[in-house]
């Protein structure tokens, strides 16, 4: 079954985060964020992936994306990752 993915990105030589959605593995979509084109994040190739929500629509994944942007919050991307981060047993 296919997944549908909202992620962000964060550069640690940018300071800051992009947000996006995909439906390729997360691992080859950051592979390509980090090689040299002409889009915001060819710009550096220090692409970290911080944050993933899985959808089961494409459509669900874009309006998650576009919910996020929309808080145009540093603030809110934050707490995101850090309540993520806070609930999994991995941390």
């Amino acid at each position: 079954m296919t997944h549908f993915i909202t992620y962000i990105l964060f550069s640690k030589t940018l300071n800051t985060y992009y947000v996006g959605h995909t439906g390729e593995v997360v691992s080859e979509r950051l592979r390509k964020h980090n090689t040299h084109h002409k889009g915001f994040t060819g710009k550096v190739n220090d692409w970290k992936l911080v944050y993933t929500e899985i959808f089961q629509t494409k459509k669900e994944a874009y309006l998650r994306e576009r919910e996020i942007k929309a808080k145009k919050s540093r603030v809110y991307i934050e707490t995101l990752i850090y309540r993520r981060n806070r609930a999994s047993p991995y941390t």
